[in-house]
């Protein structure tokens, strides 16, 4: 997409938040069951295919030339254009009742994300974001924090099993404070929206593009800086990455004592 083009969330704010009516009504109460092939404690609930099947059958009705990969369901990755889903981030919290739980989605346009919407239904809180367009939350524009590192608080996912990984994460801690629920689309919200004030992701700590192309689109539109570890570029498959107000991802990433150097 480009400035001039139409928005998709006119059309997409109702069959959304449509998805609030499913919800809800099994909210901390859903049967579950393992789900196979899946991460370690990973569940699944009959709402996160039903939610799923929903919109599919609604993103098809009104942009049938658009693609569609589901977290659930699978896809074609390899399309031009397609819909990447995530019926419900945070199932587990979705079954015990608690707020960490969204669903979201990402528009893929030749290998970028072009929109987002993460959308917390608890909470009704429908934050989107539109290429060069900015992010919003319920229609309010959305900015990045301007904290310095040292009174931050940032989210983090690393594989801690990882030695180097453990390392890492052990000196960020002493550098600033940390914020991990295990919920990309409700954490990376709170980056958007300047009440965290970054994420770091490192170590291959098993996140899919389904949980972070919504979340680390919707803070680069609210004006953050984001980048794959030792890297000055982006790619949304690649699980290893900072996403952060200007002022933290440079003191991360630049310096002698940058503790995530962008490599030449």
């Amino acid at each position: 997409m480009h400035p001039g083009a139409p928005s998709y969330i006119e059309a997409l704010s109702p069959i959304i938040r449509h998805v609030r009516g499913l919800l809800l009504p099994q909210y901390g109460k859903a049967a579950f069951h393992e789900k196979l092939g899946g991460r370690a404690r990973e569940v699944i609930t009959k709402l996160d295919l039903e939610v799923e099947r929903f919109l599919k059958d609604e993103l098809a009705s009104k942009y049938p030339d658009i693609g569609f990969v589901g977290e659930e369901s699978g896809g074609d990755r390899n399309a031009k254009r397609f819909w990447l889903v995530d019926p419900i981030d945070g199932t587990e919290y979705f079954i015990r009742g608690l707020p960490f739980c969204t669903s979201q989605l990402a528009l893929i346009e030749n290998g970028g994300v072009t929109f987002s919407i993460i959308y917390d239904f608890v909470g009704d809180v429908l934050c989107h974001a539109e290429k060069e367009k900015g992010a919003f939350a319920n229609d309010k524009a959305l900015s990045v924090s301007t904290r310095m590192l040292d009174v931050s608080r940032l989210s983090t996912m690393f594989k801690l099993q990882d030695a180097k990984a453990y390392e890492q994460y052990r000196k960020l801690r002493s550098h600033c404070h940390t914020f991990h629920v295990g919920a990309s689309g409700y954490e990376l919200a709170l980056v958007a929206s300047g009440k965290l004030d970054g994420a770091v992701y490192y170590g291959g700590a098993g996140s899919k593009d389904y949980d972070i192309a919504p979340g680390t689109f919707l803070i680069a539109e609210a004006g953050g800086v984001v980048a794959n570890v030792s890297k000055q570029t982006y790619d949304y498959r690649d699980g290893d990455f900072i996403a952060a107000n200007p002022l933290v991802f440079e003191e991360l990433t630049k310096g002698s004592h940058a503790l995530f150097p962008i490599k030449a």
